[in-house]
């Protein structure tokens, strides 16, 4: 039997994390720590050769030194050039001498040289000439010369010994020597790199990957059990990783969860009120026709069905709304704003309720806004403060409502203060969440909710700026100020 084809979830699923990855972070740490073990050895490699020479050089002047004693020793404290030559040639070096008072002293001098020795002084050395005389002497060219000064080790009297040798042997010594010192240092970098790679691997790398697997594991498949980070326990920073990252699966999951329920509750309560809406309407035709009626009970009991109705149609309504797919984008441009608050106005019933719309903007005035969804924020703020005052209890001066326009840099400022009874204390906090933001029972809450999502979709905002005993002032902030067409500002009333 064949096997199933692998889901979509299976295909993106990450597999196990590799100990070595060419285009991971185990790469990149291999080759970072092969370069660094390698310019470790390179660097360690100057010191060393010139510490070699160094050393090679001064063992060179005291045996020069210690030769230059045959003289005090022999007869009229002299030697033949035979002598002298086997003397200079058993000390490795062609002339030796010293400086007393000043005077450069002889001691064996040696045949005439073919080419001038290069200098060395070991008696205080820079670092760079320091690093540099071991090059100069393998890089010199053959049958070259080097001449040494130092400080004396037999003649304590002298200010200094000098020494001239050939530079062939301390070539050849420096050349084994560097080959010795390579293989030195690439067995100890290898190793020491190896250790350094091996615990970085250990301790950093491999704890990441686990933690990047995860993370691809959790994005391919939420629900996948095997997409939880193995907690360490550890006390740094990548065991911090390791339990947020746990915290923030766990809510991303809970958080999921949560969604997939209210979207099939959303589901089930857009059918539910669908069906609901139709049969209110029934309920509705129906109380129409009992009105026509003139049965006194009826007469006596219609009103109350029919408010009961009317709030029971505009809650399925606003919940039929609000459940709708997302807002489309505002498409903005320039709308007169005094005739999108008369619209609105009307469409709030002002004038049918008696309550007083007062309009301080300029015919000329503009603003930058969807107009359709410019009129659903103004309708919605007005029928809010309408229903307010009207709803307040010993209420005895009229309503009124006033709207102004503020710019404020590149931003429009829209006003609406009311003289209702301002908003509970209690209520502020959730004002604009749905369902929850309204103190009466005929209300869905959703009307403040929309106003405020539609003027977020514009880039601006929807808050309340005061609120109190004496009214509330919302602002509607949307961004974009266009210049206003030429015109006299004036003040509009509608009764």
């Amino acid at each position: 039997m064949a096997d199933p084809a692998p889901t979509p979830q299976e295909l993106d699923r990450p597999g196990r994390p590799r100990f070595f990855w060419p285009g991971g972070l185990s790469a990149r740490l291999l080759t970072l720590t092969i370069l660094f073990a390698v310019l470790a050895g390179v660097c360690a490699v100057p010191p060393a050769l010139a510490s070699f020479e160094a050393k090679w050089l001064l063992d060179r002047t005291r045996a020069g030194e210690l030769a230059s004693m045959a003289p005090d020793v022999a007869p009229n404290k002299k030697v033949s050039q035979r002598v002298a030559a086997q003397l200079l040639d058993g000390a490795g070096v062609v002339r030796v001498a010293i400086q007393t008072d000043g005077a450069r002293i002889p001691i064996l001098p040696g045949p005439v040289l073919k080419r001038t020795p290069y200098v060395v002084d070991l008696r205080s050395q820079d670092p760079l000439s320091w690093l540099a005389a071991p090059f100069q002497t393998l890089f010199g060219g053959e049958g070259g010369y080097v001449r040494v000064i130092a400080k004396p080790g037999i003649y304590r009297t002298a200010e200094f010994v000098e020494i001239v040798a050939p530079d062939a042997e301390l070539r050849r010594e420096l050349v084994s020597y560097l080959w010795k010192l390579l293989l030195v240092a690439a067995v100890l970098t290898s190793g020491v790199g190896a250790v350094v790679y091996l615990s970085l691997n250990l301790f950093l790398v491999r704890p990441m990957q686990r933690i990047t697997n995860a993370m691809e594991r959790f994005r391919a498949d939420p629900e996948d059990a095997g997409a939880r980070v193995p907690l360490s326990g550890r006390r740094d920073e990548i065991g911090r990783a390791e339990a947020e990252l746990d915290r923030m699966q766990a809510d991303l999951r809970a958080a999921l969860n949560s969604r997939a329920r209210l979207a099939a509750l959303g589901e089930a309560v857009a059918k539910i009120n669908h069906d609901l809406k139709n049969m209110l309407t029934s309920a509705q035709i129906a109380s129409e026709r009992l009105a026509a009626l003139k049965d006194p009970k009826v007469s006596q009991a219609l009103p109350r069905l029919e408010r009961a109705l009317d709030r029971a149609v505009k809650l399925a309504s606003g919940v039929l709304a609000y459940g709708k797919t997302q807002e489309a984008a505002p498409e903005p441009r320039p709308v007169p704003l005094a005739a999108a608050v008369a619209s609105a106005a009307e469409e709030a019933r002002l004038a049918e309720r008696g309550v007083t719309l007062t309009s301080k903007i300029a015919a000329a005035e503009r603003v930058s806004a969807d107009p359709d969804q410019l009129h659903r924020i103004l309708a919605n703020l007005l029928r809010n403060a309408r229903e307010a005052i009207e709803h307040q209890e010993g209420r005895t001066t009229p309503g009124r409502i006033s709207v102004s326009l503020t710019r404020v840099g590149e931003t429009s400022l829209v006003r609406l203060t009311d003289n209702g009874p301002g908003v509970p204390e209690r209520l502020r906090e959730r004002l604009f969440q749905p369902f929850a933001g309204s103190g009466r029972p005929d209300s869905t809450g959703l009307g403040l909710a929309i106003a405020r999502e539609l003027a977020q979709g514009h880039g601006g905002d929807l808050t309340l700026a005061e609120s109190g005993p004496e009214g509330s002032t919302f602002e509607l902030r949307l961004p974009g100020a266009p210049e206003p067409s030429p015109g006299r500002k004036r003040t509009a009333k509608t009764a």
